[in-house]
C-alpha cells in the first residue's frame, strides 16, 4: 500500500512541482532536493539506529511523511516553493530511513534462513505497486486533482503506520538493544570536540569489522542505480517515438513486463534449496545480465521481443535485488544498519548523478546508445567483481545460525586479499 501511494505521488509530485515551478529546471530542482535529502538520510540512518529501534524509525518515517503529504493536500491551492520544498525534503528523507530499518530488521523479524523469501515478497510487492502506482496516476489526478493524489499517498502511509502499532514486529536484537543502553552513559560523558586523532580513530571503528567484499557490492549498487537511471530517462522518449499516439499503452507494457519478470525471480529463487548462500559472485553475474537484457530492450524490437527482453531485465533485476539485500542482511546486526545507509547513499547517489547526465546525453545522442553507455559501465563493474571475488575465493554461506554462546556467526569474511576501502 505504501509503496502504490509512492509511485502514484511520483508522477503527481512532479507534475505539481512543474505548476507551482512553471520551470522544467523548478522540476529537476525539486528532485534534487528530495534525492539529496535522501542522500544525507542514508549517511545518518546508520548512527540514528543505534539510538533508537528500527521500528521507531520506520513509524516516525510514516507519521512525518503522511503529514508532509496531508500538508500538501491542504495547500495545492496557492502552494509556497517554500513549503513544497521542506515537504520534498521530509519524503526524501523518510524514505531512506523507513527503506534502511526495514531492509536491516528482516533477518530480526523473520529469521536468517527465511530473509530470502522475505526480500522476494518485498520484491515482488514493490515491482505490483509500481506497475499500479503509474498506471492509476493519471485516472486518480483526472478525477481528483492533485488533493486525491497526495490524499492517497498519505493514506498509505498511514496504512504502514498502523501495521506497525498493531502488529508490533520484533526488528532489533535485544544484544543490539543492551549495547545502546550501555553506551549511554559514555555518550553522555563526552563532552567538546573530539581531536583529530579520536576522529580518525571513531572513522576506523566505523569501517572495521565490515568484509571489503562488501564495499565492492555497495559501490557497485551505486554503479547500478546510475545505469539504471538512463533507462528511466530513455524509456518516455522511445515510447512518444515509437507509438506516438499511445505512449502510455508501450510504457505498461514495458513495466508490466518488467514487475513479471521480478514475479518470476522470486518464484524461482524461492525453489532453491538453499537460495541464501548466493553471494558476491551471483550478484556480479547478474547484474552483467540485467544491464544486457535493458539494452536489448532498446533495440527497436517489436512488441513481443521487447516485452521478452523486458521480463528478462525484471527477472534479473529481482534475483540481484534479493540476493544483494540477503548479502548485506547477513551481516552482524550492528552492521547492517550502516551497511544499507551507505547502499541507501550509494544508489541516491548513483541515480542522481545518472538522471542529469542520462538527460543531457539524450539531447544529442539516440536512446540505445546512451542506455548501452550506461549499463556498459555497470557491466564492466560486474565484471571487475566478478574477478576480484574470483581471486578472494568463493564466499562463504550466507545462511548461518547463532553459536551457543550467542557470538554473532553471519558476518563471515568473503576473501583474505580485501578491496580498496577508499
Amino acid at each position: 500500500m505504501s509503496g502504490y501511494g509512492n509511485y502514484l505521488n511520483l508522477i503527481a509530485l512532479s507534475l505539481f512541482s512543474y505548476d507551482v515551478t512553471g520551470t522544467a529546471f523548478g522540476v529537476g530542482a525539486v528532485m534534487a532536493v528530495r534525492l539529496f535529502s535522501g542522500f544525507l538520510a542514508g549517511l545518518a540512518a546508520g548512527a540514528l539506529s543505534a539510538r533508537v529501534t528500527r521500528r521507531t524509525m520506520m513509524l516516525c518515517a510514516d507519521v512525518a511523511q503522511a503529514a508532509a503529504m496531508a500538508v500538501l493536500a491542504l495547500c495545492v491551492s496557492g502552494m509556497p516553493l517554500w513549503l513544497l520544498a521542506c515537504a520534498v525534503v521530509i519524503l526524501g528523507a523518510g524514505n531512506t530511513f523507513f527503506t534502511v530499518a526495514l531492509r536491516s530488521a528482516v533477518p530480526v523479524m523473520v529469521g536468517q534462513d527465511a530473509r530470502s523469501h522475505a526480500n522476494g515478497l518485498l520484491v515482488t510487492a514493490r515491482s505490483v505497486a509500481t506497475v499500479l502506482g503509474f498506471a492509476s496516476a493519471a485516472p486518480v489526478i483526472g478525477l481528483g486533482g492533485y488533493t486525491a493524489a497526495f490524499a492517497v499517498n498519505a493514506a498509505s502511509f498511514m496504512v504502514s503506520a498502523t501495521a506497525l502499532l498493531v502488529l508490533r514486529p520484533r526488528t532489533d536484537e535485544i544484544e543490539a538493544a543492551n549495547s545502546r543502553e550501555a553506551a549511554e552513559p559514555n555518550n553522555r560523558r563526552s563532552t567538546g570536540p573530539l581531536p583529530h586523532r579520536a576522529c580518525g580513530s571513531r572513522v576506523r571503528r566505523v569501517m572495521a569489522g565490515v568484509p571489503a567484499l562488501l564495499f565492492g557490492m555497495v559501490l557497485l549498487r551505486g554503479v547500478d542505480a546510475l545505469a539504471s537511471s538512463s533507462h528511466n530517462v530513455a524509456l518516455p522518449v522511445v515510447a512518444h517515438s515509437t507509438a506516438p499516439s499511445g505512449p502510455a499503452v508501450f510504457m505498461t507494457q514495458f513495466w508490466v513486463a518488467w514487475a513479471m519478470g521480478t514475479f518470476l525471480a522470486h518464484q524461482v529463487l524461492h525453489r532453491r534449496r538453499d537460495p541464501a548462500a548466493w553471494g558476491e559472485r551471483a550478484f556480479a553475474v547478474g547484474t552483467c545480465l540485467m544491464s544486457l537484457a535493458f539494452v536489448v530492450a532498446f533495440a527497436g524490437l517489436p512488441t513481443p521481443a521487447l516485452i521478452v527482453a523486458a521480463a528478462a531485465a525484471g527477472f534479473a533485476d529481482g534475483c540481484t535485488e534479493i540476493i544483494y539485500t540477503s548479502r548485506l542482511q547477513a551481516a552482524p546486526d550492528r552492521q547492517r544498519s550502516r551497511l544499507f545507509g551507505w547502499s541507501a547513499t550509494a544508489e541516491q547517489s548513483g541515480f542522481a548523478l545518472g538522471t542529469v547526465a542520462a538527460a543531457a546525453a539524450l539531447e544529442v545522442l539516440p536512446a540505445l546508445s546512451v542506455v548501452a553507455a550506461f549499463h556498459g559501465v555497470a557491466a564492466c563493474g560486474a565484471l571487475a567483481l566478478l574477478v576480484i571475488t574470483s581471486r578472494c575465493g568463493t564466499a562463504a554461506p550466507l545462511s548461518s545460525t547463532s553459536k551457543e554462546d550467542g557470538e554473532d556467526t553471519h558476518g563471515t569474511r568473503t576473501g583474505a586479499s580485501p578491496l580498496p576501502r577508499a
